[in-house]
């Protein structure tokens, strides 16, 4: 087996069992907080802890992959891997909410597995299967989200919510053991150069084609996580006829992450033969129709079917994405390239969920849907009129 291939897959697993490990503790952390005493503004608590590792991620990214491109990217995933491992174990511990948001602080600060995980591919793949090696990275990161929540329900039932965040520590410990063995970076030339974050931003600044995969990122991400406080009541409220309506909610949740799992190698494949920017011009338009036209449908099946169709486009937007960002810069800035999107990345999620909280406080829950969907389509204009600037015909702008 061809070494990329190798690392291809070995990432692959710990892509998944690292997302597997977020998705199966973050969500029963109000509950947490409930079983742990905290009973006097949950919310506001649950809501701190939450957006604190994002927030201290999109702070801390940037320095990471500085190091990245300095030392190489597999020392930076093991890093993280071994970072994730003790927050989540001292999480086990916790006694207060004050020890939970100082973890939460500490992960987003220490983060970056995925990132990393995303940048050694795109820089130790044949340029021919970039576009298909993102997307099946894409693809084990949505299904571990789609796993995690199941896994993790069923280790709290059985152990307690307390000892299964120990059990997602084991399980992100193991697989960054599989990064040390098996995972090599051949492709890589240590800068030696100095430089500061504030260069960095000036690098990005500088380099037209990266700075709009900068943007629509930041865009993409805030559109997404514009809806996502509201949906769980939207689902439960359409669903709330039926028997099993809790159950549906959380599968109805989940089709996006189905979708992406089936479908993102495939236009990972196309990509690779038509061009990521065509790709994500597609998958925007997919996504954006996608989004308005789940307010059409008020019974649960048409909802469903639609919300999975719109899973099929959007899985193709943030590997396109992260394709581009290999085609835009020059192969010493990569690690501090991926990092930049992460950090738009982070930056969209916390602004998108206070967009939809506010908005979903004054007008009607359809409204945020329709505003999703225009983001989307505004993102999709942005590809296409500037395809010139995205489509990379020109060199890519040197770091130095």
């Amino acid at each position: 087996m061809p070494i990329w291939k190798r690392n291809l897959w070995i990432l692959w697993i710990g892509a998944f069992f690292t997302a597997a490990s977020f998705s199966m503790v973050i969500p029963f952390l109000p509950i947490f907080l409930l079983q742990i005493g905290v009973h006097d503004h949950t919310e506001l608590w649950s809501g701190l802890i939450f957006s604190a590792a994002f927030f201290a991620g999109a702070i801390a990214t940037p320095f990471w992959g500085n190091l990245s491109d300095k030392f190489g990217r597999k020392p930076m995933i093991i890093r993280a891997g071994f970072a994730l491992f003790v927050v989540y174990t001292l999480m086990a511990f916790v006694t207060n909410p004050y020890e939970i948001l100082g973890l939460r602080i500490l992960q987003g600060l220490l983060s970056g597995y995925i990132p990393g995980a995303i940048a050694l591919i795109g820089t130790n793949t044949p340029s021919e299967k970039v576009g298909y090696a993102l997307s099946l990275i894409s693809s084990a990161t949505a299904s571990g989200m789609i796993m995690g929540p199941l896994l993790g329900g069923g280790l709290a039932e059985l152990v307690g919510i307390r000892w299964s965040f120990g059990v997602a520590g084991i399980i992100v410990f193991l697989a960054t053991i599989l990064i040390i063995f098996w995972v090599k970076e051949e492709n890589f030339k240590p800068r030696k150069e100095k430089s500061s974050i504030v260069q960095d931003f000036k690098v990005a600044l500088n380099n037209r084609p990266f700075l709009m995969v900068l943007i629509l990122t930041l865009v993409v991400s805030c559109s997404v996580m514009t809806i996502e406080p509201i949906l769980p009541l939207y689902i439960a409220g359409i669903a709330e006829s039926s028997k099993y309506a809790t159950l549906l909610t959380g599968f109805i949740i989940s089709l996006p992450g189905i979708a992406s799992a089936l479908f993102a190698p495939y236009w990972g494949k196309w990509a690779d033969k038509v061009g990521f920017h065509r790709v994500l011009f597609i998958g925007l338009l997919g996504a954006g129709v996608g989004t308005i036209a789940q307010i059409i449908f008020s019974q649960i099946w048409g909802f469903s079917i639609v919300r999975f169709a719109y899973g099929i486009f959007y899985c193709a937007v943030f590997p396109a994405l992260n394709g581009l960002v290999v085609k835009s810069t020059p192969e010493d800035f990569r690690g501090r390239a991926f990092s930049l999107s992460q950090t738009s990345n982070q930056i969209g999620g916390m602004i998108g969920p206070i967009i939809g909280g506010v908005l979903g406080g004054i007008f009607p829950v359809q409204s945020l849907f329709i505003i999703t969907g225009f983001l989307f389509l505004a993102a999709m204009g942005t590809v296409y009129w500037n395809t010139s600037k995205i489509s990379l015909k020109k060199e890519v702008i040197p770091s130095k």
